[in-house]
C-alpha cells in the first residue's frame, strides 16, 4: 500500500509555450517542402509535449521510504515535515535556502515541503520538493509515524 502518490505533471502553459516550436520549424522547412515542414513542426512539437511527460518525477511516500525523483530515503531517517505557500515558499526556496539541501524543485508548482533527515552519515540537513499538496504529504509521514513504531 502507498499512503501517498503524486506526479509532478507540467503546468498547462508549459504545453503552450512548447508549442513555438511549431511556428520556428515551419519558417525553417516551409520554404523547403510544405509536407516536410509540416510533419517536421508536429514530430518536433510531439517530441517535446512526450519529453516533457516522461520527465516528469513522482513523489512516493510508503510504508519503508521516501521516492522523490531518483532519489530515496528510508522512512527512519525521516524528520519532521512542514508545508509551505506563497510567499513563505519563496523563502524555503531562496533566502533561508541551505545550500547543502537536496532539492526536487519545479517552477511550475508554487508550494513545497520541507522534510528534516536525521541521518548522521548524510550531511543533508533536508529534503526540499515542490508539491500540489504538501499538507497530504505532511499528513501521510505523520499517519506512517503513528502506525510504523520507532520511526
Amino acid at each position: 500500500m502507498t499512503p501517498y502518490r503524486e506526479k509532478l505533471w507540467p503546468a498547462p502553459w508549459l504545453f503552450i509555450s512548447t508549442a513555438l516550436v511549431i511556428p520556428a520549424s515551419l519558417l525553417v522547412f516551409l520554404p523547403i517542402n510544405q509536407t516536410v515542414g509540416v510533419v517536421v513542426a508536429l514530430v518536433l512539437y510531439l517530441g517535446c509535449v512526450v519529453l516533457l511527460i516522461l520527465a516528469s518525477p513522482v513523489i512516493t511516500l510508503s510504508e519503508h521510504e521516501l521516492v522523490a525523483g531518483r532519489a530515496r530515503v528510508p522512512l527512519g531517517v525521516l524528520g519532521e515535515a512542514t508545508a509551505h505557500h506563497g510567499e513563505d515558499a519563496r523563502l524555503e526556496r531562496g533566502p533561508k535556502l541551505d545550500a547543502r539541501a537536496w532539492l526536487l524543485v519545479r517552477g511550475w508548482i508554487d508550494p513545497v515541503v520541507r522534510i528534516a533527515l536525521h541521518d548522521p552519515t548524510d550531511p543533508t540537513p533536508y529534503w526540499l520538493v515542490s508539491s500540489r499538496r504538501p499538507e497530504a504529504i505532511v499528513a501521510a509521514l505523520e499517519e506512517l509515524r503513528r502506525r510504523t513504531p520507532g520511526t
